[in-house]
């Protein structure tokens, strides 16, 4: 992978913030978008911008061209089996909440038990939490080990014959753990249990199948992956989706209404009510285009050698921990830590100075935080295929200075 060639694709990049050179270091947030990407969204609204499926002029069938080639774009990225089982929504956190209010109100009943880690982001904790509540269900966790990750025997112990569904990040959003979801799918379903993944961290930086994970359910978001924000894909086995009725109601969605009773289209379009994400769509198209040029083998290899590299670097200064896994082998490519003594917001000003963008915050991970880390906030660097050594050496560089100045001032 050329690095050079890459980041000249990125335009954002090229400037400067604080009057030093960007440095981002916040793709777990969201990733930057590649020219072409933003050329796509543009093209679309400049030369062909029109509503889809309605219409039998020429700007609605180029629209409606390019919106469903871009799910079939979907569908091959992730080796679906159809495009029927590729819904378009607003990002992961609506996938994943479709699933729970969908389908998991018509499967899980009082006594009922739900399986998820305490990982989680809480786009992946909330809807199983409420569905407990409202169910009378049963939420439990997976323990989790002192190097953050997962043990197969603690799944199996954890999943019983009363677990209706199982629910894990591919990825941590904070610990960067790569779990066993395949392995994890296996044991749901030999106790007659539904897999549900969240891979809204794992879709932009590795490759995704499926139908080898076998999974039931799985969501991610475009913006993670070089593509618009506000698009986003839920996959779903066809027989289950067939199964569920629709969260939204409206125009798109219907194939017969009455004036007491209506009927719906067939998949996957009863599940994309209303006008759709149309633009979003061809630019996750393009992304994905981009990406698979690039080949995510190649942009694996990249972020696991910056990883090592950046947790090398931070394990020779003092005062700072690091969480997750201590090999980059068992992480995607994001780094988490805290400085002694320095808040993770003060350290994030302090790089945000030097004109490096980190996250600091509970990234959406209370319950990790709070309960297993022990900490309320952390800061964290995530990395892309558009990130160098050249940034881990900026960050490391800053992470002193904050620690000086914190050190001098207090």
């Amino acid at each position: 992978m050329d690095i050079k060639e890459v980041r000249r694709q990125f335009p954002i990049l090229d400037q400067e913030v604080n009057g030093h050179p960007l440095v981002y270091l916040d793709s777990a947030a969201t990733s930057q978008k590649p020219l072409r990407v933003i050329e796509a969204v543009n093209q679309y609204y400049r030369e062909y911008n029109s509503n889809v499926h309605r219409g039998v002029h020429t700007l609605g069938t180029k629209a409606t061209d390019h919106y469903e080639g871009a799910r079939e774009k979907v569908r091959k990225f992730i080796s679906a089996e159809s495009t029927e089982e590729i819904i378009f929504t607003k990002g992961t956190t609506a996938g994943l909440n479709l699933v729970a209010r969908s389908f998991g109100d018509a499967q899980v009943q009082e006594g009922d038990e739900i399986v998820i880690t305490y990982m989680e982001h809480h786009s992946n904790l909330i809807p199983w939490q409420q569905l407990a509540k409202r169910k009378g269900a049963v939420l439990k966790y997976v323990p989790m080990q002192k190097n953050s990750t997962l043990r197969l025997e603690d799944v199996e112990k954890t999943v019983t014959e009363r677990t209706k569904i199982v629910a894990a990040a591919l990825v941590s959003n904070v610990l960067g753990t790569i779990n066993p979801v395949k392995e994890m799918a296996k044991i749901a379903h030999s106790r007659g249990a539904y897999m549900v993944v969240d891979a809204a961290q794992g879709a932009p930086h590795m490759k995704v199948d499926v139908r080898d994970l076998d999974c039931d359910f799985l969501a991610f978001s475009g913006h993670k992956m070089c593509g618009p924000t506000g698009i986003g894909v839920l996959y779903g086995k066809k027989a289950l989706l067939e199964e569920m009725e629709p969260l939204e109601y409206g125009g798109e969605m219907i194939d017969f209404v009455d004036l007491y009773d209506s009927t719906w289209k067939e998949l996957p379009w009863k599940f994309e009510g209303g006008t759709p994400i149309i633009a979003g769509a061809i630019g996750l198209g393009e992304a994905i285009d981009f990406l698979e040029e690039i080949g995510l083998d190649e942009i694996t290899a990249h972020e696991q050698d910056l990883s090592a590299y950046c947790l090398g670097q931070l394990s020779e200064l003092e005062g700072i921990t690091v969480y997750g896994p201590e090999s980059a082998d068992e992480r995607a490519g994001l780094v988490t830590f805290n400085l002694e003594n320095v808040h993770p917001h003060d350290a994030a000003t302090i790089l945000d100075a030097e004109g490096i963008a980190i996250r600091a915050g509970h990234h959406c991970a209370q319950p990790l935080l709070m309960k297993w880390l022990d900490v309320t906030a952390t800061a964290r660097a995530s990395f892309y295929l558009y990130n160098t050594k050249e940034d881990i050496d900026k960050l490391v560089a800053g992470i002193v200075k904050a620690k000086e100045y914190f050190t001098n001032v207090f």
